[in-house]
């Protein structure tokens, strides 16, 4: 296998900082299962004022953190509502299913992109015995397999006026909801207070290793904690883990912008060598996806010649390849990803 001068796999591949791990060797930690660790107590508390919510629950995974979150407001049986490409139905291995007995409907979507009329076409409420009723709307932001996109807060508070006089609950998947506050100026509470419950990730542009915050009320949250255990997801002495968290919100943040004007470079790049290929116009946080079948490529075929060249990419479809900008990307990673992707359109 050649060296990798670029992996562009995804944003999870982040590694601690010095200064990260320098963090967690000094933090305080106890028993987080008898919520008795001061560093994840002191986590849960900033990403909840942070979000404009009561409360916070640290959880091992942002899968975890979103589960708990469905789990919360829908019971066995009855439906929630999300976009045809959403993490929660798409990359969660039918989770939701299988956990809680929720059954799901889809709605279809452009780069991800919410549009109101897509949610409110699929709620159904009041209908008796006679079809399954929806009691969950989710919304992803910004949205991964869209391509990195952000969500336009007047959408969403559209589809929050609806779905608050249906009596249906809403759940954001803010997995990368840095990058969407990042890019689009919008402040961390506005996007969270328009929702029920919302899950962060800290172990993806942030670059903590390990993490996730689920957020809502303080009754909300109490009774994901006993879900939570339930799921297998009790911890321990994980302040550690915690302190990484905290570091990553003092120090990672802002930096985020470094990642999404390397990603729109990037699109840049790959639209001069293949207009086909991207628009860069579409490029708004960190994630590229390049549409290889525009130039014949099969997206397989895409991944295999850029890996020869030291650019670790990642096939999410016959003819579709994701690239993710991240904390270890810098100019010259970028410089060479633009080099492998570039001369292998070219030749295309």
């Amino acid at each position: 296998m050649p060296q990798i001068v670029a992996d562009l796999l995804s944003d999870t591949l982040t590694r601690p900082t010095t200064a990260m791990r320098e963090a967690m060797a000094r933090a305080d930690v106890g028993d987080d299962v008898f919520g008795e660790d001061p560093t994840v107590r002191a986590l849960e508390e900033r990403v909840a004022g942070l979000l404009g919510h009561e409360a916070g629950l640290f959880t091992p995974t942002g899968s975890m953190a979103n589960q708990l979150g469905l789990r919360l407001h829908v019971a066995p049986g009855r439906e929630m509502v999300a976009d045809q490409q959403a993490h929660v139905v798409r990359a969660e291995l039918g989770a939701a299913a299988a956990f809680s007995g929720i059954t799901s409907r889809t709605w279809p979507s452009v780069r991800g992109r919410l549009e109101p009329a897509g949610p409110m076409s699929l709620v159904t409420t009041g209908v008796g015995p006679y079809q399954v009723e929806t009691a969950l709307v989710v919304v992803e932001n910004t949205h991964n397999f869209g391509g990195g996109t952000v969500q336009s807060l007047d959408a969403i508070r559209e589809v929050r006026t609806a779905t608050r006089d249906l009596g249906v609950a809403m759940h954001l998947d803010g997995a990368r909801l840095w990058n969407a506050h990042v890019a689009s100026g919008v402040a961390l509470a506005d996007y969270g207070t328009e929702f029920d419950t919302v899950s962060v990730c800290l172990s993806k542009g942030l670059g903590a290793p390990v993490g996730s915050v689920l957020l809502g009320s303080a009754d909300a949250m109490a009774e994901a904690r006993v879900w939570r255990k339930r799921y297998g997801g009790g911890m321990r002495q994980v302040g550690f883990l915690a302190a990484a968290g905290l570091h990553a919100l003092d120090h990672h943040v802002e930096r985020l912008a470094d990642d999404h004007e390397r990603a729109a470079r990037f699109a840049r790049a790959c639209a001069e060598a293949a207009p086909e290929v991207v628009d860069p116009a579409t490029v708004e946080t960190n994630i590229v996806v390049l549409d290889v079948g525009a130039v014949g490529l099969r997206a397989a075929a895409f991944v295999e010649a850029l890996l020869e060249r030291g650019v670790r990419t990642y096939a999410v479809g016959p003819t579709a390849v994701r690239l993710v900008w991240h904390l270890d990307v810098d100019d010259a990673g970028t410089a060479a990803a633009v080099d492998a992707a570039t001369a292998v359109l070219a030749r295309a």
